[in-house]
């Protein structure tokens, strides 16, 4: 499957994903208004039919209770209908809006009942509990009279309530007045009845004595209410279908565009690495690829240029190398043959000093191939090396003692400062290759140092590392030859030939020892003064 297709299809799945998800959603939150909705609308009319069932019972009548309908009609933002049980209209909100009433809703109808919740006297006896009832009885028939005649006249009744639910009605005195009769003492049947339920048990002469409360008061409380709330033909809050589709099928084309374009804007730069790497596996190593942008795709075809880049490189140093080696080993074979022929034929007499010099020519060539062996090994890291615990200070004595029979000749002191005093510096290296590294150093100052100079090995312990300087006063080296000196074959003075100037591998040595010990060395030279090569190393 191709990576257009790849990014087409998951794209397509997470817009289907995240559609359906998004829809999901819309009709989770659509459910939870119409929950909401529904729990308003029943706090609503439990609000409703609470205040109509106050007014009932604190006026004894229904009289004027359209102006508490039309009250709650506008706290609740409710349409209410209000009928008696037999059907007679009480009060519309429609209507008492100055609108035309609608059709009433076709939820349930609410029943409102004005009867008190009695409760009779609690922690008292039983013969208590029954004169309670009994009083209070009386006084809840003489009170709804009163308060049904006082609305009647104009006058708010003003009720409390007592302890056992019943309502106690007074009024303002500046208000019209209602006679006020006297609370009748309960009659023989009705005491009877309360009598009767001192026979029961203790947890049924509560709802007995309640049973006789509602079946004497109920004539005068007002008749119950049939409450209808809402509009009639008004379909419910329901989630749209359509438009979460349409939004879900918006959104998948909306992804399906943007992959289209993505695996475009993602497929030209793949393509050209694709031919750029097919072309660079052919041997193209000039090969390169744009680069635009700032993003991922841009960053992998830097990375591939470096790469092409370190290729060429790597691939022109071999061929230079090549060429090197060829024109260092032409002109001393070419002499070796010369001779040689030139014995063959008779010409040249074979004399102790002419062999001396053609085993001396051998030596130097079998050197150079030494060295490039060595070299060799170390850049594929197949170089040996045994390490241990290594006293620098003991081995830049031992370098010096192997080189005085060098220096002493040229008339150059060859000297070694140790590190102040404190204990060995100590480092876990290679003994052999690190003094083959340090004498490459001392070898290259000394021949680079004119009669009567010195060349320095000095010991240095910083903190964590350890660092080893080889200081001579020779000539120096201008600026421009230093990032050159590490090359292969490379010599500061074009002038000196193999027999004065070495190989011209002993510093790529030098590196490699070091580089594979985990440390750096670097060079610092100025013309007329002198030159120093720094290593620093990790100490133990």
């Amino acid at each position: 499957m191709s990576f257009r297709l790849r990014a087409l299809v998951l794209l397509l799945f997470v817009a289907c994903t995240a559609s359906a998800a998004t829809a999901w959603l819309t009709w989770r939150q659509t459910t939870d208004a119409v929950e909401q909705s529904v729990t308003a609308g029943l706090a609503e009319e439990i609000r409703i039919t609470a205040g109509l069932r106050q007014y009932g019972a604190t006026h004894g009548t229904w009289e004027g209770v359209a102006t508490a309908v039309h009250a709650l009609a506008r706290d609740t933002g409710q349409r209410i209908h209000v009928t008696t049980g037999d059907g007679d209209l009480l009060a519309d909100s429609d209507a008492l809006d100055g609108r035309a009433p609608r059709p009433p809703g076709d939820r349930t109808p609410v029943l409102v009942d004005a009867l008190p919740d009695f409760r009779p006297p609690a922690a008292t006896g039983r013969v208590h509990r029954m004169e309670t009832t009994l009083r209070e009885i009386g006084a809840y028939i003489t009170g709804m009279r009163y308060a049904a005649c006082l609305t009647r006249s104009g006058a708010d009744p003003v009720v409390s309530f007592t302890p056992s639910g019943t309502p106690s009605v007074r009024t303002d005195p500046s208000r019209p007045q209602c006679p006020r009769a006297k609370v009748p003492e309960a009659r023989a049947s009705v005491r009877d009845t309360a009598q009767a339920c001192m026979g029961r048990d203790t947890a049924g002469i509560d709802p007995c004595l309640q049973q006789v409360f509602r079946d004497n008061v109920r004539g005068v409380v007002p008749p119950r209410l049939t409450v209808r709330l809402g509009v009639g033909n008004e379909p419910p809050p329901s989630p749209g279908a359509k438009p979460a589709a349409g939004v879900a099928a918006g959104v998948a084309l909306a992804v399906a565009a943007a992959a289209l374009l993505l695996s475009r804007a993602v497929l030209g730069p793949v393509r050209a690495l694709t031919e750029a790497t097919r072309s660079l596996g052919e041997g193209d190593l000039g090969r390169r690829v744009p680069v635009t942008g700032r993003d991922e795709i841009a960053e992998l075809a830097r990375d591939f240029n470096r790469m092409a880049a370190s290729l060429q490189r790597s691939e022109e140093r071999q061929r230079r190398m090549t060429g090197d080696i060829a024109h260092e080993l032409r002109t001393p074979l070419a002499n070796l043959r010369g001779y040689v022929e030139a014995l063959q034929d008779g010409y040249v007499e074979a004399t102790p000093e002419l062999l001396d010099s053609l085993h001396e020519e051998v030596m130097l060539q079998k050197r150079i191939v030494d060295d490039l062996q060595q070299l060799a090994l170390a850049e594929a890291g197949a170089l040996t090396y045994h390490r241990s615990e290594t006293d620098l200070g003991e081995l830049l004595e031992t370098c010096r003692t192997a080189q005085l029979a060098r220096a002493e000749p040229t008339g150059v002191a060859l000297l070694v400062e140790p590190a102040d005093h404190g204990p060995p510096v100590l480092v876990h290296a290679d003994p052999d290759r690190l003094r083959q590294a340090v004498g490459n150093l001392v070898v290259n100052a000394i021949r680079a140092t004119p009669s009567g100079g010195s060349v320095t090995l000095a010991l240095e312990a910083r903190g964590p590392q350890a660092v080893i300087r080889v200081r001579d006063t020779g000539h120096g080296i201008p600026a421009d030859d230093l990032p050159h000196l590490f090359d292969r074959f490379w010599r500061a003075d074009a002038a000196r030939g193999r027999l004065t100037g070495g190989s011209g591998l002993g510093l790529s040595i030098v590196r490699q020892i070091v580089h594979d010990h985990g440390g750096t060395v670097r060079v610092e030279s100025a013309v007329g003064t002198g030159t120093t090569f720094t290593v620093v190393l990790d100490r133990l």
